[in-house]
């Protein structure tokens, strides 16, 4: 098959995808290991214009976990983590926002720009858009998010804009709070009735021996998934991770995804061909997919 023909067959698979997700809202939360490659950041970009360009509705949210421990090395601050969760206290809360909200966001919201007006960054603080309280005393300022107040959020998907979300959330006494992004990007996703949660990360998917990608997990139910994470079968920076995907699926999210992030192009491929990358995360009240069958 000629390159011409090739490109042609590519995008009549992509039809049927396309019509499915068209008006469809989808969150994909971007880790950031992902944002230290200028080159896949670039690539998201592209990703999240395509996916703009056919009626898509993505919402970006991030972290910015390894950015964070570096300026806090140049500080002078030494890290502290309990249950993957960083300890903040009040300089560790400035040196959050800072990198959040100063630096990652407006690396990706430029990003997505040069493809055109068509992305806005803002963090949870903003129009109260992430509402939270104090998660345990022992990690300082990290908050649980109680309540996403989508108003800001329906404003800009109605104007077709993309909203780049930022992980701090307040309390409603006005006190910020370092937000876990993978939680709150479970919770937004549930709170916008997405069709589709994407968690992008540095892994192939849920693995059952994290040592061995060959054991990836293709597909999940939430209840078998619910059971392996209430057993505490999963540490360190995963738990948040399957966490996200179990707040979303409860949420009314149809189905979430993790996805290696390191992969190009791999929302495109998740989204809008009959390839399933990584693992994918059901409801219960979607029935499951038959081995070999395309991924919906």
């Amino acid at each position: 098959m000629s390159a011409p023909e090739t490109i042609a067959s590519v995008l009549i698979e992509a039809l049927p995808y396309i019509r499915k997700f068209a008006g469809k809202i989808v969150v994909v939360k971007l880790g950031g290991s992902i944002m230290k490659d200028e080159s896949l950041i670039a690539r998201f970009a592209e990703d999240m214009a395509l996916l703009r360009s056919v009626g898509v509705k993505p919402v970006v949210v991030h972290g910015g976990g390894p950015q964070i421990g570096e300026l806090s090395a140049k500080l002078g601050k030494e890290p502290v983590f309990k249950g993957g969760m960083r300890v903040t206290d009040a300089e560790t809360l400035d040196i959050v926002r800072m990198v959040l909200v100063g630096k990652v966001n407006r690396d990706i919201v430029a990003a997505i720009n040069m493809h055109g007006p068509i992305a806005v960054g803002m963090s949870g603080e903003d129009g109260g858009l992430i509402e939270a309280v104090e998660r345990n005393p022992d990690l300082g300022y990290v908050g649980d998010v109680t309540k996403i107040n989508t108003s800001i959020l329906d404003r800009l998907i109605t104007e077709n804009i993309i909203p780049v979300v930022a992980t701090i959330g307040v309390s409603t006494e006005g006190q910020a709070y370092n937000i876990n992004a993978d939680l709150a990007a479970g919770a937004i996703a549930a709170s916008l009735g997405a069709e589709k949660f994407i968690a992008l990360t540095d892994v192939p998917g849920l693995l059952e021996d994290k040592d061995d990608e060959s054991t990836l997990v293709r597909r999940i139910s939430y209840e078998d998934l619910k059971k392996q994470y209430d057993a505490n079968t999963f540490d360190g920076g995963m738990a948040p991770k399957v966490e996200s995907c179990l707040v979303a699926v409860e949420g009314g999210v149809p189905r979430a995804h993790m996805l290696d992030g390191r992969r190009p192009r791999v929302v495109i491929l998740e989204l809008l061909t009959r390839l399933g990358v990584g693992t994918m995360v059901y409801s219960p009240a979607q029935p499951p997919v038959p081995p070999g069958a395309p991924i919906p």
